[in-house]
């Protein structure tokens, strides 16, 4: 373990316990949450979570809530930095420190061979009240492009809505992209491209390109499902990691973050999501060599 911070105030099992109820209160699907409910419990009741590391209760609480499906969203994460106690604020914290770093979310635009541009977007989708201002300006300037490579291997997710914005610039008209059903099935909430974006369009009728990885995940994936699903766009790289289900957050303990799925995605294409499988690509190679292989195809599309 590369952190060993101590735990001398806190209830181990008390933590457990409230993990437990939240879990069962706000999981996605309620047979799953009532059966890991009652896995925590019983495991606390066993002193298995004995420790006074957070970082290593997080990896055995983690462990126990992946055990019964395989959800990569349900997580007791650790944070090194204290974090915020209020609902949601532990990842908004976590993505203000990383949004400065890669320029607000966009790491790299440039110019290749034959006309045809590549844009990163990663390491995560950020939150829109900042992250638009730098990906307008970045989609707006490879909107000349003849043909357009969109880097999501480093991106690990992030604000459904920025997903949308940014499919906003690579497709005419308003387009629906996503339903998210509620806890009771209900459809908690539609995912549209917005109807005006600042600055010019790429379109939707020139090639564009999306690259992936093993690495790539949650609103990274919606960005590729959405495009790939839609044939806007060829999937170049490496299977995705597969975190289909919108999550939220809750701070339980200054170091503890509870990451829970709250909502299913639902494509209105496919009729389903990535969950669990991740995002298939259309044209499978090793990342590192996904970005050669789209700029081939491209050029020699154009030609």
């Amino acid at each position: 373990m590369t952190s060993t911070t101590s735990l001398p105030a806190l209830d181990v099992a008390a933590v457990v316990e409230s993990i437990a109820d939240l879990v069962r209160e706000n999981y996605v699907f309620p047979d799953a949450a009532r059966q890991l409910a009652d896995l925590l419990r019983s495991r606390s009741a066993e002193d298995s979570y004995r420790t006074e590391s957070a970082e290593e209760l997080a990896e055995a609480v983690t462990a126990d809530l992946r055990s019964v499906n395989g959800d990569l969203h349900l997580a007791l994460k650790h944070h090194a930095v204290p974090v915020p106690r209020e609902q949601g604020a532990a990842a908004l914290a976590a993505m203000r420190r990383e949004f400065d770093a890669s320029l607000g979310g966009v790491p790299r635009v440039e110019l290749l061979d034959g006309g045809v541009a590549v844009l990163e977007i990663g390491p995560k989708m950020f939150p829109l009240e900042g992250a638009a201002q730098p990906l307008a300006a970045a989609l707006s300037l490879v909107a000349p492009a003849r043909a357009l490579i969109l880097d999501l291997r480093r991106n690990t997710g992030g604000d459904p809505d920025t997903v949308a914005f940014v499919c906003g610039y690579l497709l005419d008209g308003r387009t629906h992209l996503n339903t998210m059903l509620s806890r009771q099935g209900d459809v908690a909430e539609q995912s549209w491209t917005p109807p005006f974006v600042p600055g010019a369009r790429f379109g939707s009728s020139k090639p564009l390109y999306v690259l992936t990885s093993g690495n790539t995940f949650s609103a990274g994936e919606e960005l590729a499902y959405d495009l790939q699903q839609l044939g806007r766009a060829e999937t170049v790289g490496e299977a995705t990691r597969g975190g289909a289900h919108p999550r939220d957050g809750w701070t339980v303990h200054p170091h503890l973050e509870l990451s829970v799925p709250v909502a299913r995605a639902v494509n209105p294409v496919s009729g389903t999501n990535w969950e669990g499988t991740g995002v298939q690509p259309d044209v499978p190679c090793d990342a590192e060599a996904a970005l050669g292989r789209a700029l081939a195809l491209a050029v020699a599309r154009l030609a």
